[in-house]
């Protein structure tokens, strides 16, 4: 279990901070809303990292967790286990949207490209188990690294090759910047999906011949790129 810490607490055990807090409800009031943007999800993360969403402030929808502490064990999952690892190794990301709740998601279905409530529990929808009683959490985010070597060659296979073989996770491509949905999910996988034309399909799943083995040759002059020594 990764560890999670409240800014004020510095670097605390995930155990043992569980054991030295109280359990958190769904925030009701600005200072409790300040103390879950605080909790500190791994080295370079905190919670409030997550919250923001276009459709929550333009709808005056507040997205806010109603279970707090599932979307903190999510979130810390996702954040210590793929996206440090990510920032460690091509530098700063960006996260274009993360955490939506349960309102939230609903008022972007039909409207802004948003899938189902219950498509999206463990994805979107942090703190909420899917039907197999699973945990997850998705953020779509940006490799800025990355976005001079997309727009040059259109590779975005490049980046989601390292994904599929370094991270194993399920991702999401999308054109603009080879913007990405990253998943940090207790399940099994589904696969690496593009939204990228003339690409748009499964890239890799697991009951395609490509999935094992290693994808090198398809990252390599990105990493040449970035790591020339």
């Amino acid at each position: 279990m990764p560890y999670v810490g409240i800014a004020t607490g510095g670097i605390t055990d995930a155990h043992e901070l569980l054991q030295l807090r109280p359990r958190m409800r769904k925030p009701g009031s600005v200072k409790s809303l300040e103390e879950l943007g605080r909790v500190r999800l791994s080295p370079s993360f905190f919670m409030r990292d997550f919250l923001y969403s276009e459709i929550a402030n333009f709808y005056g929808i507040p997205n806010i967790p109603d279970d707090p502490e599932l979307a903190i064990a999510a979130g810390a999952r996702l954040c210590e286990d793929v996206l440090e690892p990510l920032q460690q190794k091509f530098g700063r990301i960006s996260i274009r949207s993360a955490y939506r709740s349960c309102e939230v998601n609903q008022k972007g279905v039909g409207r802004h490209n948003c899938s189902s409530n219950e498509a999206n529990y463990a994805g979107h929808i942090w703190d909420r188990r899917d039907a197999n009683g699973f945990m997850g959490a998705t953020a779509c985010i940006v490799v800025n690294r990355f976005i001079p070597y997309y727009e040059r060659t259109g590779h975005w296979q490049a980046l989601a090759w390292w994904l599929h073989d370094n991270l194993h996770v399920d991702a999401t491509f999308f054109p603009r910047f080879a913007a990405f949905n990253v998943k940090w999910y207790e399940g099994e996988r589904s696969g690496i999906y593009s939204q990228i034309p003339p690409n748009r399909g499964y890239l890799t799943r697991p009951d395609h011949e490509n999935w094992s083995g290693s994808h090198e040759g398809e990252y390599a002059e990105f990493l040449a790129e970035i790591e020339p020594n």
